[in-house]
This record gives C-alpha cells, sequence and structure tokens, in this order.
C-alpha cells in the first residue's frame, strides 16, 4: 500500500505533518477528514507498482532523488537498528515501523515510510531498497535478497552492518592519516604566498635607493614576489584550467582506467591503492558468499566496490574465467594486481569447504597491512612537511636579511 506524506489543518488552526498508508491521494485525504483534519497537500512518498519510477519527481522525491539522505556512516548505523530488531523476532513491518518513528529528520523518515509501504504492499525488502539506489548500493540489495530466500535476514543484515562499519573503519584511518599532511601543506603554501606577496616586496623597498647590488638569493625571491603579485590571476588561471581538463579527462573510462593503473606501480601510495581495493574486494565477496549469493553474482557484485578501474577490470576478467569453470584462486593468481594473499586464501577456502570464513580473513589481514602502511607513510611524512616548510621560510627569511647584514658590513 503506498505512502503519502501530509500536511493539515487541525480543528485549532495547527499545522500537522505526517504519513498515512491509503490506495490512492483521494482515499489519504478522505482519511485526514474522517480525523477533523483539512488537508493541505497530499503526496506520494513510496508508490505500490512498478511505474511508480516514472511519475515525476515531486515532493519528496525531489528530496531524496536532491541529496542523498543516508550518508555512509548513517547507512552503518541504520543498518545495525534493523539488524537488531529483526534478530531479535520483530515483523520486518514493524521494524521500520519504528525506525520511521524515531527517525530524526523528515527524509530519513519519509524513505523508510516508503520501503514499509512497499513491504506491507507485499513486495520483498531488497526489491523496495532497489528502488533507491542512491541510498542502497546492488550490493546491498544483494545481500538482503539473499537473506530473505534463505529465511535468515537478520544474521545477514548482521553481517552487513559488520561490513559497513569495517569498510568505514579502514576509509576513516586512511583519512586520518592524509589529514595531518594534507594540513601541513596548505598552511607552508599560505605562509609563502604571504612572506613572498607582501613581506618581501616591503624590504625591497627599504633597499631600493641603497643603489648597491642586492644578494642573489635576495633578486631571486624578489623575482618570485613581483611574480606572485603581478601574475597572481595567470597562476589562479592555470590550476583552474588544469582542475577542469582533470576533471573532462577523469570522466574517460579509458583514461581512468589507465591513470588507475599507473597508480598502482606507484612504489608507496601503488600498495595502499592495492590492499585497500582487493580488502574490500574480499570482504564483500565474503560477505555474499556467506549469505549464499551464487560465486558468479557474488563477484560481479564485489568487482563493482572496487574503486580502482585497472582491478575492475581484472576482477571482471576473473569473472569470465570462473564462469568458464576455472576455479576461483586459479582466476584471481592469473591477475598480478590482486595480491597473491588473496588468491592462497581463496585456494585454502576452496580445498577446506570455507571459502566465506577464508576471505573474510584475507580481508581482515589485508585492511590491517593497509593500516599499517598508512601509519607508517603518515608518521615519515609529518617530520618531512615540516623540514621542507622550514627550510622555504629559512631561504626567504635569509633573502630579507642578507641585504641588512651586507648594509651593516658597509657602515663599518
Amino acid at each position: 500500500m503506498p505512502a503519502y506524506s501530509f500536511e493539515a489543518l487541525t480543528a485549532e488552526g495547527a499545522t500537522r505533518r505526517g504519513i498515512v498508508e491509503a490506495d490512492t491521494a483521494r482515499t489519504a485525504r478522505s482519511m485526514l477528514r474522517a480525523q477533523a483534519l483539512v488537508p493541505l497537500t497530499v503526496e506520494a512518498v513510496g508508490a505500490g507498482n512498478a511505474g511508480a519510477s516514472s511519475i515525476p519527481a515531486i515532493g519528496w522525491h525531489t528530496n531524496v532523488w536532491s541529496q542523498r539522505v543516508f550518508s555512509a556512516t548513517a547507512l552503518a548505523i541504520w543498518t545495525r537498528q534493523i539488524a537488531g530488531l529483526v534478530s531479535s523476532g520483530l515483523p520486518l513491518e514493524r521494524a521500520l515501523t519504528a525506525l520511521a518513528d524515531e527517525a530524526d529528520n523528515e527524509p530519513l523518515r519519509n524513505l523508510v515510510a516508503a520501503l514499509r509501504a512497499e513491504v506491507n504492499g507485499g513486495t520483498a525488502f531488497a526489491t523496495a531498497l532497489a528502488q533507491h539506489p542512491r541510498e542502497f548500493s546492488s550490493t546491498y540489495c544483494a545481500v538482503v535478497g539473499a537473506g530473505e530466500h534463505s529465511g535468515n535476514l537478520g544474521l545477514v543484515l548482521e553481517r552487513l552492518a559488520d561490513d559497513l562499519e569495517q569498510s568505514q573503519a579502514l576509509k576513516a584511518q586512511l583519512v586520518g592519516a592524509a589529514l595531518y599532511p594534507a594540513i601541513v601543506t596548505l598552511v607552508a603554501i599560505v605562509i609563502v604566498m604571504f612572506l613572498l606577496g607582501y613581506v618581501v616586496p616591503q624590504v625591497a623597498e627599504v633597499f631600493a635607493g641603497s643603489k648597491r647590488a642586492l644578494p642573489l638569493l635576495t633578486v631571486i625571491m624578489l623575482g618570485l614576489a613581483s611574480f606572485v603579485r603581478n601574475q597572481g590571476w595567470l597562476i589562479l588561471l592555470t590550476i583552474i584550467l588544469i582542475a577542469g581538463g582533470a576533471r573532462l579527462a577523469w570522466a574517460s573510462a579509458t583514461f581512468r582506467e589507465k591513470f588507475d593503473a599507473t597508480w598502482l606501480t606507484l612504489p608507496v601510495l601503488g600498495k595502499l591503492a592495492r590492499g585497500y581495493n582487493a580488502a574490500r574486494f574480499a570482504g564483500t565477496l565474503a560477505m555474499l558468499a556467506a549469505a549464499g549469493v551464487p560465486i558468479l553474482k557474488a563477484l560481479q557484485a564485489a568487482a563493482d566496490t572496487l574503486s580502482n578501474r585497472a582491478m575492475r577490470t581484472d576482477a571482471l576478467d576473473a569473472l569470465v574465467l570462473v564462469r568458464e569453470g576455472a576455479p576461483l584462486a586459479t582466476a584471481l593468481a592469473q591477475k598480478k594486481r590482486f595480491p597473491g594473499l588473496l588468491s592462497m586464501f581463496a585456494r585454502l577456502g576452496e580445498q577446506t569447504g570455507q571459502l566465506p570464513v577464508m576471505l573474510d580473513r584475507a580481508a581482515r589481514q589485508l585492511g590491517m597491512e593497509v593500516q599499517r602502511r598508512a601509519m607508517q607513510l603518515a608518521t615519515l611524512l609529518e617530520p618531512l612537511l615540516i623540514v621542507a616548510m622550514g627550510l622555504i621560510v629559512m631561504l626567504i627569511v635569509l633573502a630579507v636579511l642578507l641585504p641588512i647584514i651586507q648594509l651593516n658590513q658597509l657602515a663599518r
């Protein structure tokens, strides 16, 4: 049964907003009038048939399609909540009702109400989730669908929540490791631009009338300062053009794949990218296999989670080999961009009949290795960036002090 969001007036003239389930918008208005409410607006927030996707985006649909309701962290929390409710024996419809009542913002409340309306109408939960692709990925829907078919929806949702939380934790580790070096670099650039654009020219004016040849370092700094002040717009324009060209090139699938393949060959960053993508791939594949998803479908979904296009191509090539009858371990071993650890654990899993368990162990080990490398890189970069910034500032200060020292020597 579809759900409708409404805005109505009470007998006292107060405005009331909420969600009502009815067959049609006209029925929803009649239900509101029966409650002594005067309906002002009644708009669909979910549809009970396949044609709903063709309805123009108005009301709630505009909110959902213009911006995401769930962030990655919020999705993990919401999945954990519904997993807990379903695992405790609460029917799915009642679990969705509870989550809709507890939603702390209107877009989330409308989204959950739409899901509840679909489920009440007899639609499978995975199918209802698939109608909102911006909020729920194909992998997410595939896992939920496998849980429904196996009758272990609560357990599968728990595993899905674990996977989302582990993915977020790994991503947070990488972002945290890169945050401090990025801040130091930004501060260094601002300080250097200020010194070159303001301090150095002020000092140059002081020595302009001395008619003495300035030190070479001072002359170089004055030239840089003059370029920054007079040609700053050219620098800004160049940065904008480079950013625009990079964005256009990034939209090309061929360029993106070549760039990602080159990125994997970098000494340190390449290993981080390989480890992160391999851990994500192994974790998703383990979760889908444990949920009972067929291996070919699981491989397709796991490949879609790879952010590196070159590794995604390798994963799809491995999918073709598996479809032709090759073991998963053999298919992965032929793709050298994937760490050998992954194919080794896959072989052990196939030999022991515990493929999901072994893939999960591989994902955890790869994730721990990525975290270790990221922290090592951050620990190494921090002092190097500080030293580099200090050297640059020291050169600028020397460029200012050398003329002063020269004048003092002449005065003696």
